[in-house]
């Protein structure tokens, strides 16, 4: 089995937002396999189901961005997962290029509060992420209002097929693991015309 954790922060105002990405490639991957995600339990909304055949738990934490790691520490704990290798967190990331996915099998929360607080729930740095990136904050914007910012019609194009292509690569975790995933999504991509 393994968790599918999609940052973000509840309640509508956020939706369509920079930060919200990781709750917007979880419910795409949901919508793909037929997972409804309507259950409200460890601080999360989740849906329980199967990718290619392996057991899945999609979740999208309800405590706001900077507390995620209180639902992740639960989902881990109560469905008594390896954190290092059955979980997997998708993030907004401002130090990639619009669209661009990252995956890593560990490393530094990279200046996110989300991944910050679930390195600190866990205790551990090792956990597979998805990192999709948001683009650089313009000089005149500060973080916060950045990532908290609603995405442009175009940039929502451009984030919409990230997230398929994101809801992919978690597929390939599923089946193939972490390393064959980070070979084939770990390339540059082209900006969306």
């Amino acid at each position: 089995m393994f968790i599918i954790v999609g940052l973000g922060n509840p309640t509508r105002e956020y939706e369509n937002t920079r930060h919200n990405i990781g709750f917007d490639v979880v419910e795409r991957l949901a919508g793909k396999e037929g997972i409804r995600l309507l259950e409200k339990k460890h601080k999360a909304i989740i849906g329980k189901g199967s990718v290619g055949g392996v057991g899945v738990v999609l979740a999208k934490p309800q405590t706001y961005m900077n507390l995620s790691g209180e639902s992740v520490r639960e989902l881990v704990d109560y469905y008594k997962v390896d954190g290092k290798t059955q979980l997997v967190v998708v993030s907004d990331d401002v130090n990639l290029e619009l669209g661009q996915i990252r995956i890593r099998k560990k490393g530094s929360a990279g200046g996110h509060n989300g991944l910050k607080n679930i390195i600190a729930q866990l205790g551990s740095d090792e956990f597979i992420r998805v990192r999709m990136g948001v683009g650089a904050k313009p000089e005149s914007y500060d973080l916060a209002g950045y990532v908290l910012g609603h995405l442009t019609k175009q940039e929502r194009r451009t984030m919409d097929e990230a997230a398929d292509e994101a809801a992919d690569a978690i597929r390939m975790i599923l089946s193939d693991g972490a390393d064959a995933a980070m070979n084939r999504y770990n390339a540059r991509r082209e900006p969306t015309k």
